[in-house]
């Protein structure tokens, strides 16, 4: 297998030559062998792919192009999509060889942060649907979830008794039950969402949006702003938050922005927040049904209340 990936790195494959160079017998002067590997994330079919025919002049051409219709007032669809497609290989490259920061992403590459490129891009990675699946996943198992957080006890049934009591269950909508779980989720994991769902007063968002590395930040323009312990059902347009920036806003509602952050850190190669690992891997094994088939106990006996 060794060798085999030493024919490929030979040959000019990047996802394999990109980890070449590390120190060995033949290349003493190298980096340590473990030392700033890259890997792709799970279920990354394109990770790192080459540019198919195409130059860097002639795909930073298309770039530059595509920057410029983003600034039009109505962009052509078509011709984002077309362009994002042909400058795929580039702007992974770019991503994965020279980690930028997310700031100088939005200023080449405008076309990404729209809802529509997004799940594109995430369907160039991992050739999976996202949109579709997250919400069919999320619209299936979220009955089950209301079940399972009335039936819970002791500290983590009082933080799920919190969330439920913000619902009004006569005239409950599928977005606010969806918001509901969402939010319940990391509760039932033992994880800390505190960092990740984020709400504020508009006279804070600059501040608070500054501590934010990676997260949904939910502006409230009236009552009282309770924390990540606070459903905030009725909000609109929540904005998504990378890096301490706002990258996206009016976002339709809770749900659509949260699978949109899920989207970005895959379109990014960002790293799961340490604290939400158990919430973001549930997401990509059980809800999309990427990911590693060996699950943590904690993932397995959630899945299997769910789905027995």
């Amino acid at each position: 297998m060794a060798n085999y990936r030493t024919k490929l790195r030979k040959s000019g494959h990047e996802d394999v030559a990109i980890n070449g160079g590390k120190r060995s017998r033949g290349n003493p002067t190298g980096e340590a062998s473990g030392k700033n590997i890259k890997r792709p994330k799970r279920c990354e079919a394109n990770y790192l792919p080459n540019l198919h025919g195409h130059d860097e002049t002639s795909l930073e051409n298309a770039r530059k192009i595509l920057v410029e219709e983003m600034k039009k007032k109505q962009p052509n669809g078509t011709l984002i999509s077309q362009l994002m497609d042909q400058t795929f290989p580039l702007r992974r490259q770019e991503i994965v060889k020279k980690e930028p920061a997310v700031q100088d992403m939005v200023n080449r590459w405008p076309g990404l942060f729209t809802e529509r490129q997004v799940f594109a891009e995430f369907n160039r990675i991992a050739n999976k649907n996202l949109q579709g699946d997250f919400f069919q996943a999320l619209d299936q198992h979220t009955p089950r979830f209301i079940e399972l957080f009335k039936s819970k006890k002791g500290t983590v049934g009082q933080k799920l008794s919190e969330f439920m009591e913000q619902i009004s269950w006569a005239t409950a909508d599928i977005t606010g039950l969806c918001s509901l779980v969402l939010k319940g989720i990391s509760i039932l994991l033992g994880d800390d969402s505190s960092e990740f769902y984020r709400s504020c007063y508009e006279m804070e968002k600059d501040e608070v949006q500054q501590s934010i590395t990676v997260g949904v930040l939910t502006v409230i323009y009236e009552g009282p702003v309770q924390g990540p312990s606070t459903v905030h059902v009725h909000t609109h347009s929540p904005a998504i938050v990378l890096e301490g920036n706002i990258v996206m806003d009016n976002t339709d509602n809770f749900p659509q922005a949260v699978c949109l952050v899920f989207g970005l850190i895959y379109a990014l190669h960002l790293d799961y927040l340490k604290r939400m690992a158990n919430t973001l891997n549930f997401m990509l094994a059980v809800m999309l049904g990427l990911g590693n088939k060996t699950l943590s106990p904690k993932l397995i006996t959630l899945k299997n209340i769910l789905l027995g």
